[in-house]
Formats: structure tokens, sequence, C-alpha cells
């Protein structure tokens, strides 16, 4: 049985963090979407595009390129956790408390802090001023992170509160979750973006930080219960592109039962590199890039071979 991580206590409403939300999204499921970013994420997965959606607390992010060292990050510090050296603005971890000053004083946003708490009320009310869009182009609310399911007990407060309101509700996961937490969740849900990553479970943890056990089976158990997913499979070069895995993939998902809609195929790119510099995480992804058209359209062909339809997303 995998071992999982502490869910986040939200007996607190603040108690889930938000480091991102993108108004008129169209990559997240269906029309036109808001899509809500949550912090906290059990995998570690080396293409990950969200480094800051890792951690469940809030982290700081700092830009050499956007600061002019006009240091007043250092003056407002009531730590003194700031200094200005020829290298730009360095904090020192050990005294820093991320009490997010700095970046509040800073002109030029060269420091900004990923992670801010938000409220189901708070939430809503941003989302309750899109409902017109939602209505006219077919779309809704998208839940994603990092895991939004490590934050359960507030997405579900906010999927009953969109459900009330008669907001599309889908949730993108990499399925790592306990069972019971995700079957609940799944009656409240319209959509689930659902990622297969690797199907070998020891290559799974080589790059993930996580076996895939778990995760297949909460695939299987969604589909059981007849949940509408759309699976997602992030395409890397060397790591997941083989024929093997894609035909791996292809026997799991057309074993599924209920009626699967598709496959989203996402060639890997660049650019989560500059994220992590601005977390000082010392992290390249320059050897990794998504295989080439030839290969795509192979895999697409893969698929098809079983009846499922994969599209370049």
């Amino acid at each position: 049985m995998a071992s999982f991580p502490d869910k986040v206590d939200s007996s607190d409403v603040y108690s889930c963090l938000i480091f991102d939300i993108k108004r008129y999204a169209i990559n997240d499921g269906p029309g036109i979407r808001t899509t809500v970013f949550m912090k906290g994420c059990p995998l570690s997965c080396i293409w990950c595009h969200n480094p800051e959606s890792r951690s469940p607390d809030v982290q700081k992010m700092y830009s050499t390129a956007k600061c002019i060292g006009c240091e007043q990050c250092i003056k407002i510090c009531p730590e003194h956790a700031c200094t200005l050296t020829s290298d730009g603005i360095i904090t020192y971890i050990d005294r820093c408390i991320v009490c997010g000053q700095c970046a509040e004083s800073c002109p030029t946003k060269a420091t900004e802090m990923s992670g801010r708490p938000e409220t189901v009320q708070s939430l809503m009310e941003i989302l309750e001023k899109e409902v017109l869009i939602f209505d006219q182009s077919g779309g809704g609310v998208t839940f994603s992170g990092g895991e939004p399911l490590m934050c359960s007990d507030i997405l579900i407060q906010l999927l009953d509160a969109c459900g009330k309101k008669g907001i599309h509700r889908t949730v993108d996961t990499s399925g790592y979750a306990e069972t019971e937490t995700i079957l609940n969740v799944a009656k409240r849900v319209d959509l689930f973006l659902y990622d297969l990553k690797i199907m070998d479970s020891i290559m799974h943890k080589k790059y993930t930080g996580v076996d895939n056990e778990i995760i297949l089976h909460n695939l299987k158990a969604l589909a059981e219960v007849g949940a509408n997913i759309t699976i997602r499979i992030p395409l890397i070069k060397g790591i997941n592109d083989d024929p093997k895995n894609i035909e791996d993939s292809a026997v799991f998902i057309a074993r599924l039962a209920g009626d699967i809609k598709g496959v989203d195929l996402l060639p890997h790119h660049n650019i989560a590199d500059n994220k992590h510099k601005k977390l000082g995480q010392d992290h390249t992804s320059q050897t990794m890039v998504a295989p080439d058209q030839e290969r795509q359209e192979q895999i697409i062909a893969q698929f098809e071979a079983y009846g499922i339809q994969a599209k370049i997303h």
C-alpha cells in the first residue's frame, strides 16, 4: 500500500494555499475555464512544469533579471535575512520566516511569494464573476496543482459550492491519493483530467519519486464507477515515449471499464527552468525534450490500434 504524505489540515479555511489562478484557460477542460492551482504535491516529477507547486508551504521566489538593486527588501526584512551581492539579492534561509514583506516592498516584483491563503468564500466570489463566460463557452472551473486531492476537505467544499451554482467542475490529478478520497471527490466532479505518466512501477518511482500501483488502482476504480475521465500523458523523449510504454499504456486504457473519452498527449517543453532558478534550486531540464513529430504520429497510431483516440494537446 502506498504511503501518503499528511493531508493539508483543512479544518482551518485558510489551510490550503493557492499559488495561481488562471482565467480564460482553454487547455484544462472544455470551454473557457478558470484554473485554480493548489500548492502541495506528493510527486516530484523531474519534468514538472510547476516546481513551485510541490511544497504545501509559502515559498519565496526571486528573479535576478528583474532586480534593480534598490535594497528595499533589505531595509524592510525584520529578520535581516536579505543581503545584496554581485549576484543579486541573497536570502539566508535559516533566518527567513517567509513573512512576505520583502515581496510587498519590491517595486519590480523581482521578489514574489508563491502561495497565498484563500477561503472557499473568496474563491467562489472570483468564480461567480466568470459564470456568464462559463455558460456561453461550455466552460467552468478546473482545480489543479500541485495535487488538489492533498487538500481534499477544502476541495470538496469548493466542488459542492460550484455544484450549487451550476459551474462545471474539473479536477486535474495525478491520482496519487487514498481510494476513498478520490471516490468521494468523484461524486462531485464532472470531469477528471488524469495523469498517466509511466506504466512500469520502478521507472515511475525513478522519475516521479513514487510508484504507480495506487495511481493505476484509482484509475480503475474511477472507471468502474462511471467517472468522466480524460487521460493525459506527458511525452518525454527517452523516458516514456518508447514503444513498450506506449503499448502497455494502450492495453491498460483499453481494458478500463466505461467509456474513456480519449487520451491527450502532452509533448514536453522546458518552461520550468526559470522557476527553479527563482526558487534557488539547482535544476535543469535542458536534456529533456519532446519526441519528434514522426514519433508523436507513431504514438497516436499505437493508441488507434486499440480503438483509443489520442491527440496532441
